[in-house]
């Protein structure tokens, strides 16, 4: 983490004009991708408190902008469920940077607003204050109180991922 100015992505701008309190921290070489799990450990924050975005594919309609836990995986039939869809399927790494005009590793929410995008974030964030998510670069995360996230993304809730002993997380 370098103390160099940290330069404003549109995740950032996005969180000021609407007068949002965020920290930006800096991680790793940008140029570099990193898993999410790999992202909290340089940050020093426990798995469960940094979100990566992943784009699903739907048949019909706005893809997802899928915000989940760093550890979890997207249960595409609990997903589906619970947006209504019939089949959905992950972008590819190619899709998913064609689509959002970002690196894998850097999509965000945040940095794709009015983008045509439905995001949705899965229900354990609603266990949490405080989560990290992309600033919309590699390198770089922002984080800001869950709360926060859900109003400036209108993200919808939902379940997206199952329990480590696969129970419905809205349901603990």
């Amino acid at each position: 983490m370098s103390d160099a100015p940290i330069e404003k992505t549109n995740a950032m701008r996005a969180l000021e004009q609407r007068r949002i309190v965020y920290q930006a921290v800096r991680y790793g070489d940008p140029d570099e991708f990193h898993t999410a799990v790999e992202v909290a450990e340089m940050l020093g924050q426990p798995v469960e408190h940094v979100y990566k975005t992943i784009v699903v594919l739907r048949e019909r309609g706005k893809p997802l902008l899928v915000m989940v836990q760093a550890d979890r995986e997207i249960d595409l039939r609990r997903l589906a469920k619970a947006t209504g869809d019939k089949k959905l399927q992950p972008a590819t790494l190619k899709e998913a940077e064609r689509l959002t005009g970002l690196q894998v590793g850097g999509i965000s929410a945040l940095a794709l607003l009015n983008k045509g995008f439905e995001p949705v974030i899965d229900a354990s964030a609603l266990r949490l204050d405080r989560v990290y998510v992309s600033a919309g670069r590699r390198g770089m995360q922002l984080g800001l109180a869950v709360t926060d996230l859900i109003k400036v993304t209108g993200a919808k809730v939902v379940t997206a991922t199952a329990d480590e002993d696969g129970r419905d997380a809205a349901k603990v």
